[in-house]
């Protein structure tokens, strides 16, 4: 079987062609990688990438493309919806084939090692490649984002795994780690209101909201830690965001184990949310690519116990998420086994 790691790196570039196109024809030219998928979107100004291949050539082609983004990207002029806090957001290694999750934490320690060093860009590790259990989420380092990057430096327990904890202007700081595949999945709302698109993302996702006491304080326990409402999502983090291309409100969604939480449970969640708050769920999008046993469970959902094949169970669910809202849904470019 061959070794196979996929990298998902996340730029903070949506809308400058050269650059996504730079990035694209390094890729391209990499020896032992497979450029899988390039998806910019211009409203949260940033840009999902999927390659894929070799173990070594993977962090090679990591480091080149980051090499790439940091003398393209200039953070101090960034404005986006999406959380970042860096040029090169994250840069995730996930296992494919006849890989383990201890050698994908062993190359995001490479290349968070080789990029502090060559190009100055502070390193933070993050889920199963995480020192600290506070750095295992990414929200939890993207806290303060790219504009409250110089006081977090100043933090020591915010000092960098790899690096210096001195501010990088134009790059800020890079996150990168080891994890399972991730679905970055996005429902979309028939209102213009975002603060609606994230009262519905405390609702569903895993870490939910603080409790507030009667003057709207929140509430602590005896260690002095917030005290959290749960969402009714496991595995799931969400935020609402306002898409100005297509003058709707969406709620952004990262499924970080689609094991536990599928893509037609979000949809069905987010839908029954939505409603109570008087609006509705028109469609969904999908950035980046996801597994064809998330889909086919999806299918298999909404096909209520029929038997179907696989391009069937596709294909139903596909129109039962409305993916083809914003652009025709092609699924031998979106998932992931018909692109290896």
């Amino acid at each position: 079987m061959r070794r196979l790691v996929e990298c998902v790196p996340n730029f903070s570039e949506g809308n400058n062609l050269e650059t996504i196109d730079a990035i694209r024809t390094c890729l391209l030219q990499s020896h032992g990688v497979s450029l899988l998928n390039v998806e910019p979107d211009k409203d949260y100004n940033r840009t999902v990438v999927t390659f894929i291949g070799d173990p070594d050539a993977v962090v090679e082609a990591a480091y080149q493309i980051t090499k790439i983004a940091s003398e393209r990207i200039d953070m101090s002029q960034h404005k986006g919806e999406h959380p970042r806090i860096g040029a090169i957001d994250v840069m995730p290694f996930v296992p494919i084939s006849d890989v383990t999750m201890n050698d994908c934490v062993k190359l995001a320690n490479v290349y968070g090692e080789r990029v502090s060093r060559e190009l100055k860009i502070p390193i933070y590790l993050y889920e199963y490649a995480a020192r600290i259990p506070q750095r295992r989420n990414i929200a939890d380092i993207r806290k303060g984002e790219y504009e409250g990057l110089i006081e977090k430096l100043k933090d020591p327990d915010w000092k960098p795994d790899y690096g210096q904890a001195v501010f990088n202007t134009k790059s800020g700081a890079t996150i990168t780690g080891a994890r399972k595949v991730l679905i970055a999945y996005n429902v979309n709302l028939n209102t213009k209101d975002d603060k609606l698109a994230h009262e519905i993302a405390l609702r569903v996702r895993e870490s939910g909201r603080p409790m507030k006491d009667s003057y709207g304080n929140p509430m602590k326990n005896d260690s002095g830690e917030i005290i959290k409402i749960p969402g009714s999502l496991k595995s799931t983090k969400a935020i609402g965001v306002f898409l100005e291309r297509y003058n709707i409100a969406q709620v952004s969604i990262n499924l970080v184990d689609y094991e536990i939480t599928s893509i037609h449970d979000a949809y069905e969640e987010v839908r029954k949310q939505a409603n109570s708050l008087g609006v509705d769920v028109t469609g969904s999008e999908l950035v980046g690519l996801i597994p064809l046993e998330a889909m086919k469970k999806a299918g298999k959902y909404y096909a209520t116990g029929k038997d179907l094949a696989d391009q069937e169970l596709i294909s139903l669910a596909i129109d039962k998420l409305g993916l083809s809202q914003f652009e025709p849904f092609i699924a031998k470019k979106k998932i992931i086994e018909y692109q290896i």
